[in-house]
């Protein structure tokens, strides 16, 4: 039987694994308590979404609405018809629409649009929403909103809107959809695909908004790269 010399490296001699396995172990290990760590995440993000409509606990000076999923806009109408807020702005309205577009979708609020209601056409994503809206609050001295948009948009825009305006009061609407009632959200896979997206472009906001409580703001003029939105839809079609 051949002896090792004393020149075989200590750890061939010993049988003793390659050096890299140790590294190896490492990035297993950190990769895996990654995953369970954005896991707990979503599982605490999904926590957060409501699975009914509550109506808000207390009035307030205005009422937001997020353009983008089906029925926000005819919700926030029927909250500013019920006196919840003395006006709403729509923001994110497609610039080629008009007050005379939505209220052939909602023949009965021309009334309330007529009167009541401002449209935003500049916001473009969550973060310009936040932006619209602070801007809009401040002009007419409101210290609280209502804030409409769907369930699952629902802790983003909260945290985009609560650090674009820390001043005023914001009162969470959520909006759920027919689907979300209907079907669990884990047996469709395309109600799966949109829950792990908003989470991680959830998880974004809160990153950067966080650095930004450190003094780093990221992308100061623009949304993270997760929100990099294409064509709007019409208000015509966001109002059904």
């Amino acid at each position: 039987m051949t002896q090792p010399s004393d020149q075989d490296p200590p750890n061939l001699a010993a049988g003793a694994p390659p050096r890299c396995s140790g590294l190896r172990a490492a990035i297993v290990a950190t990769l895996a308590i990654g995953f369970v760590g954005m896991a707990s995440g979503f599982v605490v993000f999904l926590s957060q979404l409501r699975g009914a409509e509550i109506q808000p606990g207390r009035n307030a000076d205005g009422i937001v609405v997020l353009t983008g999923g089906s029925s926000r806009v005819s919700d926030a109408i029927e909250l500013l018809a019920a006196g919840y807020g003395r006006r709403l702005l729509i923001s994110g309205v497609h610039p080629t629409n008009g007050a005379n577009d939505i209220s052939r979708s909602l023949p009965d609020s021309q009334q309330l649009l007529s009167c009541c209601v401002d449209l935003d056409r500049s916001a473009i994503n969550t973060r310009s929403n936040a932006a619209e809206a602070r801007r809009w609050a401040h002009e007419r001295g409101f210290h609280s909103l209502i804030v409409v948009t769907s369930n699952y948009h629902m802790p983003r825009a909260i945290v985009e809107m609560s650090h674009a305006m820390p001043d005023i009061e914001l009162i969470p609407f959520a909006v759920v959809g027919d689907k979300w009632r209907d079907d669990p959200w884990w047996t469709s896979g395309a109600t799966f695909r949109l829950l792990l997206s908003e989470y991680a472009k959830y998880i974004a906001a809160e990153a950067r908004v966080r650095l930004a409580g450190f003094g780093a703001e990221l992308m100061p003029d623009g949304e993270p790269a997760t929100e990099l939105v294409a064509r709007r839809k019409p208000a015509t079609a966001l109002a059904n």
